[in-house]
């Protein structure tokens, strides 16, 4: 069976975006990087309410990309699940619990990375 091929109006950014919601993610915050990042156009950062929720989302986000014809993509941080990573290449997501993000607060540093580069 051949894999399914991405169409054209679908976009990887949505696939995962409803896939989050799917699998009931919480606080999903999307940050638009084309052009100013060489790692992805976009950068998902999200939460789980546990190691186990965070594991269950990471497998949802990474059976929608692949339903959806997107290549497999790679995974980080699954043996713990604290923070897990599904690189999809266009898509970074990165699933946190709760306590973890909050640590890390990455989106706040890749926000205001890109509010400086406006000016």
């Amino acid at each position: 069976m051949a894999e399914p091929t991405p169409t054209p109006e679908i976009k990887m950014i949505d696939v995962v975006l409803q896939s989050l919601e799917d699998a009931k993610a919480e606080q999903t915050v999307a940050i638009d990087i084309t052009g100013k990042s060489a790692l992805a156009d976009h950068m998902v950062v999200t939460s789980g309410r546990s190691n186990r929720h965070v594991s269950a989302v990471a497998d949802q986000v990474m059976k929608a990309l692949r339903e959806n014809g997107f290549s497999k993509p790679r995974i980080e941080g699954l043996p713990h699940a604290d923070w897990v990573l599904v690189d999809g290449g266009d898509v970074i997501v990165h699933i946190f619990r709760p306590e973890v993000r909050e640590f890390y607060n990455i989106e706040k540093m890749w926000q205001a990375d890109f509010a400086a580069d406006a000016h």
